[in-house]
């Protein structure tokens, strides 16, 4: 839940579970175009290194700088072996220092979704928190935008 209250010397119990897991891969620029891919198993070098190949043989018209953090799946052996690959086709990767999320604007766009446009009814299931987490990420740019300058320090 992103807010909750209690009275003083009051214990508050929530009793929760693990049922499902969602895990997100995306990226974002500044003007709101977002990039990305949802998974309910875990996020695998190899699927990420797919989604780069992918968006590497899109046109576009000019280079493109994807920026990592330091995850161990960013600088996995397939990643490595593909960076000359992406490179020759005009994607570069570019790591960000270690413990700097607050130079990574895609955290920005998590705090956003978590905080404001996932409701707390979209909790009630797991159905209809995955599916208010994917409505919410294919709205970005369209319908919902963040505005970064507001979180820049």
């Amino acid at each position: 839940m992103p807010y909750g209250w209690q009275f003083r010397d009051e214990d508050v119990h929530i009793p929760s579970q693990k049922i499902a897991r969602l895990n997100i891969f995306g990226m974002t620029t500044r003007d709101n175009r977002y990039e990305g891919f949802t998974s309910r198993s875990s996020i695998t070098a190899e699927n990420l290194s797919d989604f780069l190949d992918r968006l590497s043989l899109r046109p576009r018209g000019r280079n493109t700088v994807i920026v990592l953090d330091n995850a161990s799946i960013h600088r996995s052996g397939i990643m490595k072996e593909m960076r000359p690959v992406w490179e020759s086709r005009g994607l570069f990767l570019f790591y960000l220092p270690p413990y700097s999320p607050h130079l990574n604007i895609a955290e920005t766009l998590w705090r956003v979704l978590k905080g404001k446009w996932i409701r707390p009814q979209d909790y009630l299931s797991t159905d209809s928190l995955f599916y208010a987490t994917d409505r919410a990420l294919a709205s970005v740019g369209t319908s919902l935008f963040v505005n970064y300058s507001h979180y820049a320090a």
